[in-house]
């Protein structure tokens, strides 16, 4: 029978925004896309040049202050697209739907449904139902009901995933929003989430990142302060989980117990992502972080004391309203002391709906300005400093996918070292012959070369080792990807982001 467009399967498209929370929620969106009989649009673009998908979901951040301003503009750009296409859907959901409500269908009347953090597996109901009814469904709910790990998931890695062990945020941060639209922590049992990650190694996962607003606070809703550290070592005992890491703790929850365990789980990646924010007691006291400079060295000290290759990255933001030059170089100051190994580095801008957005003594842009310059300079130089300490030595790499942006043009492949650095291999061994890895496969290189950002291997391949990672992915880049089915409440597969994209929002 020929195929026409009434017996034909809608198409999706999910377009994503902010943190890897939210990352992590799409997964689900199109796991629950496609158990709902949604296929993949191929190449879909809001311009109309590719196919257009049947259904665009926007899953938004509310983090940054132009971030309604970007969404407003892609809607904008698909209001006429889906004039010319009739039954074309618009769905918009995330941190700032929660956020905005039924502002978003007042200002753009031509989108179909709006959703929040807390209710997207009813993505599918509300868009069948915005269909029959021929009008925009507004659900918003004010907490969690269903943890979202139980929701069908669509993930894109054969080798990584994403688990999730807490969803919200029990901190008050001034510059952040994320608490009032993610709600309270709520933690899963851990029994659940290591379920979960044998699950996943069962499909052929070798790296899993546990992911929370707060990681380390993980245990405060059933009353285990040590419940992270102990879920770090149970990981440990996983046959064939061969990676482990975390994203992101705060400096108040940090515990000696959760070093140890680092330090003690074979499997735990000596890579550790602690947010800073600011070096000066005044602004940190200001930004309500329960933490001070020297607390902070402490941790990054016992740290490095019981992990001494550990690699450590952070998070700060230069320019918050009251931050004095002397503020600023007490910043300066903790970034040379802690010899970051890379730092997400962000001009302060107002969240709106925040209580620093409303703070007086907002510093000029153009001082931010100078200021977030200096800081990167001296981040960037401390980086490479600490690459260059690496040259000669031998590393083992995960071999990636996708993560080395210049790959073909360089004849080099990538991959990440124990310690989550990103190296970028050339795949030859000592003959001159080109070595066969696929991504998830495991190879030893010699480090010839560290860059601020990376390092580079341009010497022969040491060692291969094929692993069921690998083989996973063959299997599934063999396999028909359009349609492919998604189990209920079984995880699938992921690739984790290397590092938190935003400050102190999702996660920090």
């Amino acid at each position: 029978m020929t195929a026409t467009p009434e017996t034909m399967p809608r198409t999706y498209q999910v377009r994503t925004y902010g943190c890897q929370m939210n990352v992590h929620d799409s997964e689900r969106l199109t796991g629950l896309l496609e158990d709902a009989g949604y296929v993949p649009a191929a190449g879909a673009d809001s311009t109309g040049g590719a196919e257009v998908a049947d259904v665009v979901v926007f899953n938004t951040c509310a983090v940054r202050e132009n971030a309604d301003n970007k969404l407003y503009g892609n809607l904008g750009h698909l209001a006429s697209v889906k004039a010319k296409h009739p039954g074309m859907q618009i769905a918009v959901g995330g941190c700032l739907a929660q956020k905005d409500r039924g502002e978003i269908t007042r200002k753009a009347p031509w989108v179909d449904v709006v959703f929040g953090t807390h209710n997207i597996g009813s993505l599918p109901v509300l868009l069948e139902r915005a269909r029959v009814a021929e009008e925009a469904q507004v659900e918003i709910l004010e907490s969690l009901e269903v943890f979202p790990s139980t929701l069908p998931t669509k993930r894109e890695s054969a080798y990584a995933a994403w688990v999730s062990i807490s969803v919200g945020c029990n901190n008050t941060c001034t510059f952040c929003i994320v608490p009032a639209l993610r709600g309270k922590e709520k933690d899963r049992r851990p029994g659940d989430v290591l379920a979960e990650v044998r699950a996943l190694v069962d499909e052929g996962v070798s790296e899993v990142t546990l992911l929370g607003q707060n990681v380390n606070s993980y245990g405060v809703e059933f009353g285990d302060r040590l419940a992270f550290g102990k879920l770090l070592r149970a990981c440990g005992d996983i046959d064939g989980l061969e990676r482990v890491r975390f994203t992101s703790p705060h400096p108040k929850d940090f515990t000696d117990d959760v070093i140890a365990a680092m330090a003690e789980t074979p499997n735990v990646m000596h890579s550790l992502h602690m947010p800073l924010q600011s070096g000066s007691d005044k602004v940190l006291k200001d930004m309500r972080r329960s933490y001070r400079q020297e607390k902070f060295l402490g941790i990054i000290d016992r740290v490095r004391a019981a992990i001494p290759d550990a690699a450590i990255t952070t998070d700060i933001i230069v320019g918050f309203p009251g931050e004095t030059e002397a503020d600023f170089l007490e910043t300066m100051k903790v970034v040379e002391q802690a010899r970051f190994s890379g730092a997400f580095t962000f001009q302060y801008s107002k969240r709106p709906g925040t209580p620093a957005a409303v703070l007086e003594e907002q510093v000029p842009k153009a001082v931010v300005q100078e200021r977030y310059e200096r800081l990167v300079a001296l981040v960037n130089d401390i980086a490479w400093q600490e690459n260059r300490r690496l040259e000669g030595r031998v590393v083992e790499l995960m071999v990636a996918e996708g993560e080395g942006r210049k790959d073909e043009q360089t004849h080099r492949l990538s991959g990440r070292a124990r310690d989550n650095r990103l190296v970028h291999f050339t795949a030859v061994d000592a003959a001159g012959g080109v070595v066969d890895v696929r991504p998830g496969d495991v190879v030893e290189v010699e480090v010839t070369y560290g860059a601020p950002h990376h390092l580079v291997s341009d010497a022969p391949v040491r060692s291969v080792r094929r692993t069921r990672s690998g083989d996973a992915w063959e299997a599934r880049t063999a396999a028909p990807t359009t349609g492919a089915a998604v189990s209920l409440g079984l995880p699938g597969l992921g690739v984790p982001a290397p590092l938190p994209e935003a400050s102190g929002c999702a996660v920090g």
